[in-house]
């Protein structure tokens, strides 16, 4: 049996060059850090690098294993920084998957906020209701994956205050939501009960402009900005794993600052 640590199970740089697209796409979602090769990869998975598909199988592996550290490190009682008003950027910068002449406003006075999972009380929410819990306002930093970041003001109720009203499962693994524009996401209970995670319905003392997510989208101080998703039409606890439209294509999952 050959060992892993003798040269000849080095891939060859023409093999290298074959998998360069791969990693740096990976890179750039944040999967992988620091002066990866495939060599050392292939003695820390025994992964057969002459295959694209057991590559990434295996980067994203140690993406999930990176998702597990993350969150035994994340603190639920640290707060993220925050910034005076004077900082936020008005408008706030449009972000999805698609541009922004592709937004199809909400109805906010049809709109029901679905509810489903480990909930006591199912029935749907309507904005105003929301509007008549006590509301938080924060100014924080949005960084997204991609290497920008703007200063933006946020108002709203706090998912955990919401989550106790409706009579959640805060033993729960995980918070999953729905969108009106097809972007499923998830974060763990800890983040969903953090004081700077918010339902947000205002963004710099106004309603949400339809591009930004009308009537309800979720803010959160401690998640990257691919984790904030924009017109929630429906949440759901639950302990199965949820996934993201996201994480689907490869991105972490949990994706703290």
């Amino acid at each position: 049996m050959k060992s892993p640590f003798r040269p000849e199970v080095i891939p060859d740089k023409a093999v290298l060059d074959d998998h360069k697209p791969l990693i740096r796409s990976l890179e750039r979602r944040g999967l992988i850090r620091g002066g990866l090769s495939l060599g050392s990869l292939a003695m820390l998975t025994g992964c057969d690098v002459e295959r694209p598909d057991a590559v990434e199988s295996a980067l994203l592996a140690i993406s999930r294993f990176n998702d597990g550290v993350q969150a035994l490190l994340f603190d639920p009682r640290k707060l993220a920084p925050t910034y005076p008003a004077s900082m936020i950027l008005r408008p706030a910068k449009f972000n999805a998957y698609y541009d922004v002449t592709e937004v199809k406003p909400v109805n906010g006075e049809s709109w029901r906020l679905d509810l489903s999972g480990l909930i006591a009380d199912k029935r749907p929410w309507t904005l105003g209701q929301l509007q008549a819990l006590p509301q938080s306002s924060m100014v924080i930093k949005h960084i997204c994956v991609e290497g920008w970041s703007y200063i933006g003001g946020w108002s709203g109720v706090r998912l955990a205050t919401f989550l106790e009203h409706i009579g959640a499962d805060l033993r729960a693994k995980y918070v999953a939501f729905k969108t009106a524009d097809d972007y499923p996401s998830s974060i763990d209970m800890a983040t969903a009960l953090h004081p700077q995670t918010l339902l947000a319905l205002r963004y710099g003392d106004e309603p949400l402009a339809d591009p930004f997510g009308f009537p309800v989208r979720l803010r959160m101080a401690t998640k990257l900005g691919y984790k904030n998703p924009k017109w929630v039409t429906a949440l759901e606890v639950t302990n199965t794993y949820p996934g993201g439209f996201w994480e689907e294509r490869g991105f972490p999952w949990f994706a703290g600052l």
